[in-house]
């Protein structure tokens, strides 16, 4: 544990450090460049949180009368330097202007206000109005998007494997939800509770999308990412909730290493412990529950599934089993021993993990 508010120093990006790894070997120096000017920025900033969480980030109110089903969102343009948060460049209430990052950027934010709140009745990402701040155009080239503890953090992508980082609204919401996490269960950024970590990102980034775009389960593609791999690259996306494994195979940016059950683990030293790789496993069980359940994902699953990010009980390690644990309990004291129950439970058992 950390001396600030107890929370641990995590720096979380959505493009995961073995893709990036395997792009700055490429031959290709429009691709290996910006990989690896990326890997040493990401490298940087990760100091700079663990350096922050350790003096003390400041703190943030929300700004004296502001309303609580509103936001409050500010976004800033880096102009390609590694300066944040940037200038200036849209403000709460502000009409949308050319600079379409910008406004991607904007959008996303207030769709992930809005699930958050609407959803489950939550003042933005600490319950407490806390303001929303992104920097879009960040570096050149940069092949990532983050939360640094304190806001978002948009690069342009390279164009050659990456597109602008603000184009999928579930990537947006994805990096903020590591601020719900940050603020809630805390979830240690390593092995399964890492890979927890990631797919409860992953769960709530896609039910944002879904939620924006007033999509069922059934409806919905199951994809994180879409939209954001180049026309070169053989993907749809970074993963696939639905079918873990088949987000992209290419000669470039390689096979998805994204196993669907426990029978296809993967341990790794890399990747702190595959927190990217193994979160395919919940994120397989998350939409077979969405999907047995029916209607929108983000009402009954997704109700679990916040109940157990923010009931209290989800300790800091927590592994696969424990979470499916608190799953089936939550599921129980919401709705008794009725369909969604047994929708959890089923799940948890195709994915090869015990509700004990």
């Amino acid at each position: 544990m950390t001396t600030n508010g107890g929370f641990e120093p995590v720096f979380c990006t959505i493009v995961p450090p073995h893709l990036l790894d395997r792009l700055a070997r490429h031959e290709d120096a429009a691709v290996s460049g910006p990989a690896r000017r990326s890997l040493e920025r990401d490298a940087y900033e990760r100091t700079k949180r663990r350096l922050t969480t350790v003096i003390g980030a400041p703190s943030v109110a929300p700004p004296a009368g502001a309303a609580a089903d509103q936001p409050h969102r500010t976004i800033y343009d880096a102009g390609h330097t590694q300066d944040l948060p940037g200038t200036k460049v849209r403000e709460e209430g502000s009409e949308p202007g050319t600079d379409g990052s910008v406004n991607r950027a904007y959008a996303g934010l207030g769709a992930t206000f809005d699930l958050y709140r609407k959803a489950y009745g939550r003042h933005s990402i600490d319950d407490n109005g806390l303001p929303l701040d992104a920097t879009v155009h960040f570096d050149k080239d940069y092949d990532n998007a983050f939360w640094n503890g304190e806001q978002m953090v948009f690069g342009d992508g390279d164009n050659e494997i990456f597109l602008d980082f603000t184009i999928p609204v579930d990537v947006i919401g994805h990096e903020l939800t590591h601020g719900v996490t940050q603020y809630t269960a805390n979830l240690e950024y390593f092995g399964q509770s890492g890979a927890l970590n990631e797919s409860l990102s992953d769960v709530f980034g896609s039910l944002i999308k879904q939620h924006a775009l007033g999509q069922t389960a059934e409806e919905a593609d199951w994809l994180i990412g879409a939209g954001l791999l180049a026309p070169r690259v053989t993907g749809t996306a970074l993963r696939s909730m639905k079918a873990p494994g088949t987000a992209y195979d290419d000669d470039v940016l390689g096979k998805d290493p994204q196993p669907a059950s426990m029978d296809d683990y993967v341990a790794t030293g890399r990747d702190n412990g595959g927190v990217h790789i193994n979160s395919g496993i919940p994120n397989h069980a998350f939409y077979l529950v969405a999907t047995a359940i029916g209607g929108y994902a983000w009402e009954r699953a997704g109700q679990i599934w916040y109940d157990v990010l923010t009931g209290g009980h989800l300790k800091e390690d927590a592994r696969f089993a424990d979470f499916a644990k608190l799953t089936a309990q939550a599921a129980r004291k919401r709705y008794g021993a009725g369909d969604e129950l047994q929708a959890v439970q089923k799940a948890w058992e195709q994915v090869g993990v015990r509700t004990p």
